[in-house]
């Protein structure tokens, strides 16, 4: 009996670990903001279809997972003649967080926590009334092969801007762009969204939310 309990202690203690500390392999390389890519005149442009874009999210904590989607309030991607991308920008409306692995009350209070909407917690993560949209410029796209890129771009969340890159791939269907990211992750504490963060606040044991963010940009855009 007391084997068991050290090694399910042992167990706990791993899986603990894990969740902190989750696999660094697909996080975005983060960086200072770069200057936007600007197209010329010739360039193709496609306005992005914001019924059929989406941003999903998943937030780790020691008991357990939260995952939803935002949406992109607008945006326009632009190409050259062989429909490489040249330039970009998108507008993300953090007003529309939504929750998907809850219900109710529960979904609602998880909503206005994210948001800020909440009385006495606004900064906790996004202050949504100060800060109610993010962008996305496109500042560099490095071809990988077959379709797959490195795509990089200045991220402005509350007001505070870094460059990320992150796998992309992009195909043609008819007159519409699709890119589609992989899942990455980013460290939402560099853009000063600290709450129940273990490496901002000390003597916070389980009761801690992790820094890193998973995200999957799925966009389709239609030719202007």
């Amino acid at each position: 009996m007391k084997k068991l309990i050290v090694q399910s202690c042992i167990i706990l203690t791993l899986s603990l670990a894990m969740v902190g500390c989750r696999d660094k392999g697909n996080e975005a390389k983060t960086g200072d903001a770069e200057p936007e890519l600007v197209a010329d005149a010739s360039a193709n442009e496609y306005i992005v279809d914001v019924t059929n874009s989406k941003i999903e999210w998943k937030g780790f904590k020691p008991t357990g997972t939260h995952n939803g989607i935002i949406n992109i309030e607008n945006g326009v991607i632009n190409t050259n003649n062989e429909n490489d991308i040249v330039s970009g920008n998108f507008v993300i409306d953090m007003t529309s967080i939504v929750s998907h692995d809850l219900e109710g009350e529960k979904k609602l209070n998880l909503e206005s926590h994210l948001k800020g909407t909440i009385e006495g917690k606004e900064g906790d993560f996004f202050n949504v009334n100060k800060f109610p949209d993010a962008t996305f410029e496109i500042t560099n796209l490095e071809a990988v092969e077959n379709g797959n890129y490195n795509l990089s771009g200045n991220l402005t969340l509350k007001g505070v801007k870094n460059n990320i890159t992150i796998p992309v791939q992009t195909s043609m269907e008819n007159e519409t762009l699709v890119l589609t990211s992989d899942t990455f992750t980013i460290d939402r504490t560099r853009w000063g969204v600290n709450y129940g963060s273990k490496s901002v606040f000390d003597n916070l044991g389980d009761a801690f939310v992790n820094d890193d963010v998973e995200l999957k940009v799925m966009v389709k855009a239609k030719k202007a």
